[in-house]
């Protein structure tokens, strides 16, 4: 396998605008104070007030900032670890390196669409679109065809299919048992502050369960495209869990009130998913196996 320059450059581009846009977030908190601000749909919401999320809610502020201690901490140390091991082909650094930037394309994804609009606007839409291209980039960088062969057989694929269902079903329940009665009732959903919907719920239900439906189903028939998709999947869910609950912990210290039923399930969901993905790392080969 040789390593495409176009994807090292995407890759080193995306570290330098993440490591600022992050380091911003967390480092720059400026001057002001909280207030309160009346929704389209009537209900009082408290608005941060300063630093770069001055224009957020208190709640979606302090998620914000967790986010960007989970890309500083976790985020580009993998990406550069994944990069490094990609350069050096390796096909552990190839699983790595798409999944994490799923991990960016997630979160900049999000920002984009999510964040109030503050001076960091296009570099979020610089960091979407490098993330988007760059990811593309990884899945084609991959040889399917000879990917089941570097896969040990021992590799527990029903129950990393399993974990794949169990966490879909999770997230569409958890979703749903948040819209059902506000789509009954007419009433705001819980969590919408001060946006005028739910764009993380979006992507949840539009692209990750069906990612991770998909990916077990494939796995379990042995496909090639279930190896990979399950990979890129389990680091999805490594970062996304980990990204989760540094947000409830920021949600905790800002003193927003968070559902501690979603809070286990999230710390559940984590440490699973890591179970999950050191077995994948541990049963996968630089050599075919077979």
């Amino acid at each position: 396998m040789k390593p495409s320059n176009t994807l090292t450059v995407l890759a080193c581009l995306i570290a330098v605008l993440a490591l600022v846009a992050a380091g911003t977030g967390v480092f720059y908190q400026g001057e002001g104070a909280s207030y309160n601000f009346t929704s389209l749909r009537g209900e009082t919401v408290a608005i941060q007030g300063h630093g770069l999320y001055r224009y957020d809610s208190v709640s979606e502020a302090s998620q914000g900032i967790a986010q960007d201690v989970v890309t500083l901490v976790v985020g580009l140390p993998l990406l550069l670890i994944a990069l490094w091991l990609y350069r050096r082909g390796s096909l552990r650094g190839q699983l790595l390196l798409a999944g994490t930037l799923a991990y960016f394309l997630y979160t900049y994804t999000s920002m984009a669409f999510g964040a109030s609009f503050n001076p960091f606007f296009l570099v979020y839409v610089a960091l979407f679109s490098l993330s988007l291209f760059a990811f593309i980039s990884a899945l084609a960088s991959v040889d399917l065809r000879s990917l089941p062969a570097h896969f040990s057989a021992r590799l527990p694929r029903r129950a990393i299919a399993v974990f794949m269902f169990v966490c879909a079903a999770l997230l569409l329940f958890m979703w749903l048992g948040r819209l059902g009665p506000a789509l009954l009732s007419g009433a705001a959903p819980f969590g919408l502050d001060a946006n005028t919907t739910l764009f993380i719920q979006v992507m949840d239900l539009g692209l990750l369960v069906p990612l991770m439906v998909l990916a077990g189903v494939q796995l379990l028939k042995q496909r090639p495209l279930g190896y990979l998709l399950a990979s890129v999947a389990l680091i999805k869910l490594v970062t996304l869990g980990t990204a989760l609950i540094a947000m409830i912990v920021g949600e905790l210290l800002a003193g927003v009130a968070v559902s501690a039923v979603e809070a286990v399930i999230f710390v559940l969901m984590v440490s699973a998913s890591l179970a999950m993905a050191s077995l994948l790392w541990r049963n996968v080969s630089e050599a075919r196996l077979a």
